[in-house]
Protein backbone atom coordinates (compact mmCIF):
# COMPACT_ATOMS: atom_id res chain seq x y z
CA UNK A 1 0.00 0.00 0.00
CA UNK A 2 0.83 3.38 -1.14
CA UNK A 3 0.02 7.34 -0.37
CA UNK A 4 -0.44 8.09 -4.10
CA UNK A 5 -1.20 12.02 -5.06
CA UNK A 6 -2.72 12.42 -8.47
CA UNK A 7 -3.10 15.90 -10.21
CA UNK A 8 -5.18 16.77 -13.40
CA UNK A 9 -7.70 18.80 -14.48
CA UNK A 10 -9.50 16.19 -15.87
CA UNK A 11 -11.52 14.51 -12.70
CA UNK A 12 -12.74 11.72 -14.95
CA UNK A 13 -9.59 10.84 -15.37
CA UNK A 14 -9.01 11.34 -11.14
CA UNK A 15 -11.65 9.12 -10.71
CA UNK A 16 -10.25 6.45 -13.15
CA UNK A 17 -7.21 6.79 -11.29
CA UNK A 18 -7.90 7.03 -7.78
CA UNK A 19 -10.61 3.71 -8.64
CA UNK A 20 -8.08 1.42 -10.33
CA UNK A 21 -4.99 1.85 -7.89
CA UNK A 22 -7.37 1.92 -4.44
CA UNK A 23 -8.71 -1.84 -5.79
CA UNK A 24 -5.15 -2.23 -4.91
CA UNK A 25 -5.32 -1.36 -1.39
CA UNK A 26 -3.78 2.32 -2.23
CA UNK A 27 -4.73 5.61 -0.67
CA UNK A 28 -5.15 7.97 -3.36
CA UNK A 29 -5.61 12.03 -3.00
CA UNK A 30 -6.73 13.46 -5.77
CA UNK A 31 -6.76 17.30 -6.87
CA UNK A 32 -7.41 19.23 -9.92
CA UNK A 33 -4.79 22.00 -9.55
CA UNK A 34 -1.16 22.39 -8.19
CA UNK A 35 -2.55 25.37 -5.88
CA UNK A 36 -4.74 22.65 -4.03
CA UNK A 37 -1.23 20.70 -3.07
CA UNK A 38 0.68 22.39 0.24
CA UNK A 39 4.44 21.16 0.14
CA UNK A 40 2.98 18.74 3.70
CA UNK A 41 0.86 16.77 1.03
CA UNK A 42 3.83 16.45 -1.73
CA UNK A 43 6.31 15.48 0.94
CA UNK A 44 3.35 12.81 2.39
CA UNK A 45 3.14 11.44 -1.15
CA UNK A 46 5.17 7.85 -2.11
CA UNK A 47 4.38 8.74 -6.03
CA UNK A 48 2.93 11.80 -7.62
CA UNK A 49 0.95 11.20 -10.68
CA UNK A 50 0.90 14.55 -12.67
CA UNK A 51 -0.84 15.72 -15.46
CA UNK A 52 0.91 18.34 -18.20
CA UNK A 53 -1.17 20.27 -19.37
CA UNK A 54 -3.21 22.04 -16.90
CA UNK A 55 -4.59 25.80 -17.19
CA UNK A 56 -3.00 27.35 -13.90
CA UNK A 57 0.68 25.81 -14.02
CA UNK A 58 1.62 23.29 -16.19
CA UNK A 59 2.94 20.25 -14.98
CA UNK A 60 6.82 20.63 -16.17
CA UNK A 61 6.68 23.84 -14.05
CA UNK A 62 5.27 22.05 -11.32
CA UNK A 63 8.06 18.98 -11.26
CA UNK A 64 10.64 21.40 -11.88
CA UNK A 65 9.12 23.03 -8.75
CA UNK A 66 7.74 20.46 -6.27
CA UNK A 67 11.41 17.44 -7.48
CA UNK A 68 13.28 20.06 -5.10
CA UNK A 69 11.28 19.35 -2.05
CA UNK A 70 10.35 15.68 -2.97
CA UNK A 71 12.21 12.34 -3.43
CA UNK A 72 9.09 10.47 -4.53
CA UNK A 73 8.70 9.03 -8.18
CA UNK A 74 6.77 11.48 -10.55
CA UNK A 75 5.22 10.33 -13.43
CA UNK A 76 3.74 12.25 -16.10
CA UNK A 77 0.31 11.68 -17.28
CA UNK A 78 -0.22 12.77 -20.70
CA UNK A 79 -1.38 13.10 -24.46
CA UNK A 80 1.90 14.75 -25.50
CA UNK A 81 4.37 12.09 -26.25
CA UNK A 82 6.84 13.98 -28.89
CA UNK A 83 10.27 13.06 -28.09
CA UNK A 84 11.16 16.67 -26.78
CA UNK A 85 8.04 17.02 -24.50
CA UNK A 86 9.31 13.56 -23.06
CA UNK A 87 13.35 14.60 -23.06
CA UNK A 88 12.07 17.91 -21.11
CA UNK A 89 10.36 16.29 -18.56
CA UNK A 90 12.58 13.57 -17.28
CA UNK A 91 15.61 16.10 -17.33
CA UNK A 92 13.50 18.51 -14.68
CA UNK A 93 13.00 15.69 -12.45
CA UNK A 94 10.15 13.17 -13.85
CA UNK A 95 10.65 9.45 -13.42
CA UNK A 96 8.49 8.34 -16.25
CA UNK A 97 5.54 9.01 -18.86
CA UNK A 98 1.63 7.10 -18.81
CA UNK A 99 0.21 8.05 -22.00
CA UNK A 100 -3.22 8.96 -22.64
CA UNK A 101 -5.22 7.00 -23.04
CA UNK A 102 -4.34 3.91 -20.58
CA UNK A 103 -6.16 0.93 -19.62
CA UNK A 104 -6.32 -0.06 -15.42
CA UNK A 105 -3.49 -2.82 -16.09
CA UNK A 106 -0.95 -0.48 -17.62
CA UNK A 107 -1.70 2.26 -14.87
CA UNK A 108 -1.09 -0.34 -12.05
CA UNK A 109 2.15 -2.16 -13.78
CA UNK A 110 3.62 0.83 -14.08
CA UNK A 111 3.00 2.63 -10.63
CA UNK A 112 3.78 -1.01 -9.12
CA UNK A 113 7.20 -1.11 -10.65
CA UNK A 114 8.47 2.59 -10.12
CA UNK A 115 7.02 1.70 -6.02
CA UNK A 116 9.55 -1.61 -6.53
CA UNK A 117 12.26 0.12 -7.26
CA UNK A 118 12.15 3.19 -5.24
CA UNK A 119 15.40 2.94 -3.62
CA UNK A 120 17.05 6.28 -4.44
CA UNK A 121 18.97 8.19 -1.80
CA UNK A 122 16.42 10.23 0.42
CA UNK A 123 17.97 13.72 1.02
CA UNK A 124 14.31 15.84 1.23
CA UNK A 125 12.01 13.06 3.21
CA UNK A 126 12.04 9.88 4.58
CA UNK A 127 8.74 8.25 5.56
CA UNK A 128 8.97 5.93 8.85
CA UNK A 129 5.87 4.19 9.52
CA UNK A 130 2.81 6.41 9.70
CA UNK A 131 4.74 9.62 9.73
CA UNK A 132 7.51 11.55 7.31
CA UNK A 133 10.66 13.22 8.34
CA UNK A 134 10.51 16.23 5.41
CA UNK A 135 14.75 17.15 6.08
CA UNK A 136 13.81 20.12 4.02
CA UNK A 137 11.64 22.04 6.48
CA UNK A 138 12.73 20.48 9.47
CA UNK A 139 9.50 19.41 9.82
CA UNK A 140 7.88 15.41 11.22
CA UNK A 141 4.08 14.99 9.15
CA UNK A 142 1.63 12.81 10.37
CA UNK A 143 -1.42 12.06 8.54
CA UNK A 144 0.21 15.32 5.68
CA UNK A 145 -0.53 17.86 9.53
CA UNK A 146 3.08 18.57 10.93
CA UNK A 147 3.47 17.75 14.62
CA UNK A 148 4.10 20.86 16.79
CA UNK A 149 7.89 19.65 18.06
CA UNK A 150 10.43 22.26 19.32
CA UNK A 151 13.47 22.63 17.64
CA UNK A 152 14.94 20.11 20.04
CA UNK A 153 12.41 17.53 19.82
CA UNK A 154 12.75 17.22 16.03
CA UNK A 155 15.88 17.12 16.31
CA UNK A 156 16.32 14.03 18.27
CA UNK A 157 13.53 12.31 16.52
CA UNK A 158 15.07 12.96 13.40
CA UNK A 159 18.15 11.11 14.55
CA UNK A 160 16.42 8.20 15.71
CA UNK A 161 14.38 7.99 12.61
CA UNK A 162 17.44 8.20 10.29
CA UNK A 163 18.64 5.25 12.47
CA UNK A 164 15.69 2.90 12.67
CA UNK A 165 16.12 0.60 15.46
CA UNK A 166 19.47 1.21 16.16
CA UNK A 167 19.89 2.26 20.57
CA UNK A 168 21.31 5.16 21.04
CA UNK A 169 22.64 5.97 24.44
CA UNK A 170 21.42 9.40 26.08
CA UNK A 171 25.10 11.10 25.18
CA UNK A 172 25.04 10.20 21.85
CA UNK A 173 21.67 11.71 21.74
CA UNK A 174 22.81 14.28 23.33
CA UNK A 175 26.02 14.95 20.71
CA UNK A 176 24.26 14.27 17.93
CA UNK A 177 21.20 17.62 18.40
CA UNK A 178 23.10 19.91 20.71
CA UNK A 179 26.79 19.05 19.76
CA UNK A 180 30.06 18.90 21.76
CA UNK A 181 29.02 22.80 23.12
CA UNK A 182 25.87 22.15 23.95
CA UNK A 183 25.15 23.94 27.08
CA UNK A 184 22.95 21.70 29.28
CA UNK A 185 23.25 18.12 30.13
CA UNK A 186 22.14 14.47 29.30
CA UNK A 187 19.53 14.54 31.45
CA UNK A 188 17.58 16.97 29.01
CA UNK A 189 17.31 14.26 26.85
CA UNK A 190 15.36 12.33 29.20
CA UNK A 191 12.59 15.14 29.19
CA UNK A 192 12.65 15.69 25.66
CA UNK A 193 11.99 11.85 25.09
CA UNK A 194 9.10 12.28 27.65
CA UNK A 195 7.65 14.85 25.38
CA UNK A 196 8.27 13.32 22.07
CA UNK A 197 6.21 10.36 23.76
CA UNK A 198 3.62 12.60 24.59
CA UNK A 199 2.74 14.23 21.63
CA UNK A 200 3.17 11.15 19.73
CA UNK A 201 1.09 8.93 21.97
CA UNK A 202 -2.03 11.33 20.89
CA UNK A 203 -1.98 10.43 17.39
CA UNK A 204 -1.97 6.95 18.45
CA UNK A 205 1.96 6.11 17.58
CA UNK A 206 4.17 4.97 20.01
CA UNK A 207 7.34 3.93 18.44
CA UNK A 208 10.32 5.56 20.64
CA UNK A 209 11.27 2.45 22.96
CA UNK A 210 13.40 2.60 25.82
CA UNK A 211 16.36 -0.44 26.21
CA UNK A 212 17.38 -0.48 29.81
CA UNK A 213 20.65 0.41 30.84
CA UNK A 214 21.87 1.30 27.39
CA UNK A 215 18.93 4.13 25.79
CA UNK A 216 16.62 4.75 23.32
CA UNK A 217 15.88 3.15 19.76
CA UNK A 218 13.12 4.38 16.86
CA UNK A 219 11.25 0.36 17.28
CA UNK A 220 10.87 -1.32 13.39
CA UNK A 221 7.48 -2.32 12.58
CA UNK A 222 7.06 -5.98 12.68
Amino acid sequence: MAQILAIDDDSEILNFIKTALERQDHQVTTVTSTKEVTPEKAAFAELILLDVMMPEEDGFTYCQRIRQLVDCPILFVTARTAENDLVHGLGIGADDYIQKPFTVAELRARVAAHLRRESRTHSHVLRVDNLVLNLTSQQILYDETPINFTKSEYGICAHLMEHVGQVFSKGQLYEAVFGYEGESDESAIVEHIKNIRAKLKKLGEEPIETVWGIGYRWKKRK
